[in-house]
Parts: C-alpha cells; sequence; structure tokens
C-alpha cells in the first residue's frame, strides 16, 4: 500500500529575491504577510506532524521565495531547524524552491548536508524575450546550467512554468515545454498568470500594455502542455495556483485579473480527455453514429465527462450524437476506450491507442 505524501509547506516570501518580477507579490500569493522565523518553523512542522499519520511521508517544502538567494547563515538557520526532524525520524526530505541563477556547487553542498532532496526551480519560461520582459534578471543559459547542476549532484529537479506572461505565445510556451523535457525534470508545475495585486503586471495591464489569457485560453493551452509533459512521462504535480482565501475568484481577492478558478487542474485534465476523444472519433471515423460510449478507469470518469458535463456537451455538439455514456471500468485506468452504435447496432471501437479493439 503507497505510503500517504504529506507535504509541510515553510513560506519565506520575497526573502532573497534580487529584484521583484513583473507578475510577482509573494506576500499576496502565499498569503503571508509575516517573516518566518524558526520559532515559527517548528510551529508549522508540529502542527502538521500532529495529523500527519505515523506512516506517512513527509516533506518539509521550503516554498515563496528564493531560498537559496537567501543569506548563506539564514539558509542554514532555516535548514538546521527544518533538518532535527529529519534526523529524528518525523520528516523524511526537505525540498526547496529558488531561482535559477541562484544555484552553484556550494549551495548544493550545504542543501545536500541538511536533507535536502528535491530542487524547483522557477523557471517560468525559456524564451529569453519572455524572460526579459517579465524582469527576470536572468537568460534562459542559466537554467540549462543550474538544471545540470542539480541532476548531476544527484537532486531531483522540479520544474515551474508560467503561460500567459508578457510577450508570451502559444508557440512559445509550448516550445518552452519542450525545452523543459529535455532537462529530464522528475517534476513539473504549470501555473498561469494571475494579475496580481501591487504588480508590475498590473500597473502595465492598466495601461493597456498587458492583456491576461482568458478562462477558455488558459485551459487549453495548459491542457495541451500537460499531456505533453505526461506523454514524456513527467510528473506534473501542479495545474493552477492554489486557492487561498486571497487568491480565489470574487470579491476581496488580491487577483485583479486572468484565468482564476478553484478547480483548474480539473478542467485542463478534463480538456486533455475530451482531446483524446476527438482524435479517436475522428481517426476511426466514428462520428455520425447515433450513441457513442466511453469506457474508461474508476478514478477518470469524472475528467471524461467534464466538469458539469462539459465534454458531454462538446461531443454532442460537434459530432451529432444523440447520446453519450461514459461507463466505469474497473480493468481500465487512465485508458479510454470508445464504441460508436449506429442506428443499425452496428458498433465499432477505438481505445485511446488509436488502436481496433
Amino acid at each position: 500500500m503507497r505510503k500517504k505524501h504529506v507535504i509541510i509547506p515553510i513560506f519565506v516570501p520575497h526573502r532573497g529575491c534580487p529584484n521583484d518580477c513583473i507578475f510577482c507579490n509573494q506576500k499576496k500569493i502565499s498569503g503571508q504577510i509575516e517573516e518566518m522565523t524558526p520559532d515559527k518553523i517548528h510551529e508549522t512542522v508540529d502542527a502538521h506532524l500532529a495529523t500527519a499519520g505515523e506512516d506517512a511521508f513527509v516533506e518539509i517544502a521550503f516554498y515563496g521565495g528564493s531560498f537559496t538567494a537567501i543569506e548563506m547563515e539564514q539558509q542554514e538557520e532555516f535548514l538546521r531547524h527544518a533538518f532535527s526532524y529529519v534526523k529524528a525520524g518525523k520528516v523524511s526530505e526537505i525540498r526547496v524552491s529558488t531561482r535559477p541563477d541562484r544555484i552553484d556547487r556550494e549551495i548544493l553542498g550545504l542543501l545536500k548536508l541538511y536533507g535536502v532532496r528535491t530542487i524547483e526551480l522557477g523557471v517560468q519560461s525559456l524564451d529569453d524575450d519572455v524572460l526579459r520582459a517579465s524582469l527576470r534578471g536572468h537568460d534562459s543559459a542559466v537554467v540549462f546550467r543550474a538544471a545540470r547542476l542539480i541532476k548531476d549532484a544527484g537532486f531531483r529537479l522540479g520544474i515551474q512554468i508560467m503561460t500567459g506572461l508578457p510577450g508570451d505565445t502559444r508557440e512559445k510556451c509550448l516550445e518552452t515545454a519542450r525545452k523543459v523535457i529535455s532537462m529530464k525534470p522528475d517534476l513539473v508545475r504549470i501555473y498561469p498568470v494571475l494579475v496580481i495585486k501591487g504588480t508590475g503586471l498590473e500597473k502595465l495591464m492598466e495601461k493597456g500594455e498587458y492583456m491576461p489569457q482568458s478562462l477558455e485560453e488558459a485551459v487549453d493551452l495548459c491542457a495541451e502542455l500537460l499531456r505533453l509533459f505526461e506523454d514524456n512521462g513527467i510528473n506534473v504535480i501542479r495545474v493552477g495556483l492554489q486557492p487561498t482565501e486571497n487568491i480565489r475568484e470574487g470579491s476581496g481577492s488580491d487577483v485583479v485579473a486572468g484565468p482564476v478558478h478553484p478547480a483548474f487542474r480539473q478542467l485542463a485534465q478534463s480538456r486533455v480527455s475530451l482531446k483524446r476523444i476527438e482524435e479517436m472519433i475522428e481517426s476511426q471515423n466514428l462520428s455520425g453514429a447515433q450513441e457513442l460510449i466511453i469506457r474508461t478507469g474508476n478514478s477518470n470518469v469524472s475528467d471524461v465527462v467534464g466538469q458539469k458535463r462539459s465534454n458531454i456537451r462538446a461531443l454532442k455538439d460537434k459530432y451529432g450524437f444523440m447520446a453519450v455514456r461514459v461507463a466505469a471500468d474497473p480493468e481500465l485506468s487512465g485508458e479510454i476506450i470508445c464504441h460508436a452504435i449506429s442506428s443499425t447496432t452496428t458498433s465499432t471501437v477505438a481505445s485511446s491507442t488509436g488502436t481496433q479493439q
């Protein structure tokens, strides 16, 4: 039986960041205004451990800023307090999130000494024009160097990318994804850009010099990215920012504009399923039938149906099916198999692998 995986987030908002990226206000994004201290680390870890369970795989994760850009003494202090839980057998590993231009062999040596096993790089884009417009302060070559150092040192590599940055396009974003795949990361996060209060991006939008992605644009692009990574065996652990009290839809939110949605990952995952089904229908000439029956694994049913049955409606509208039924099949997991039934009760079957069944 797979162990429960518990991540204990320690937010260090804006600690170590050498500049303000145009999209960033980490204190609002993380929902944390106060600075992190060793006492707060212990309070946070102890509170999570109290409900984690004895057999859980537990990680302490330093998020929110550029951890390795913090003064070395401060890094070591935070790591020492976190590592005390590793030495006590209460926590399995530590992970950090940081900037690509704040990685070198000395830093990696310190991280390894204190139990860090995963390093996530805030890459955002691998297009130099987009990086420049986003005020990232480094070019794409720095990212490739940092990724290589991390992998060579034996760490797990995480990559975070964003869609909808200033100057970005769909093709530039897809090319970033292809370059990320070439680095062979262990995990990826995809974040559509949200315009947050108090950022340079908000000012740019107010001047009419930036247009955020619509929800539909972001979902469609993130679905393509998600599929690209999954088809290459790369684990996408998040799509869209985690909703918080101030990062959400509606009044009182710090989101000024952009594709915010409480279930963004599900929207993107459902779009992936819809695209796969459409490809099967078209490659196997299943359109024009009276009824489409889709079989998939239990855990995949909601993605195939779509939020509020959106995929069912889309398939009916596009292909003219009188009925579309989704059936759970315990022998399947993420695979999708389609049966097209005509008025003469003949049936043609296609699977997500594109082969006849």
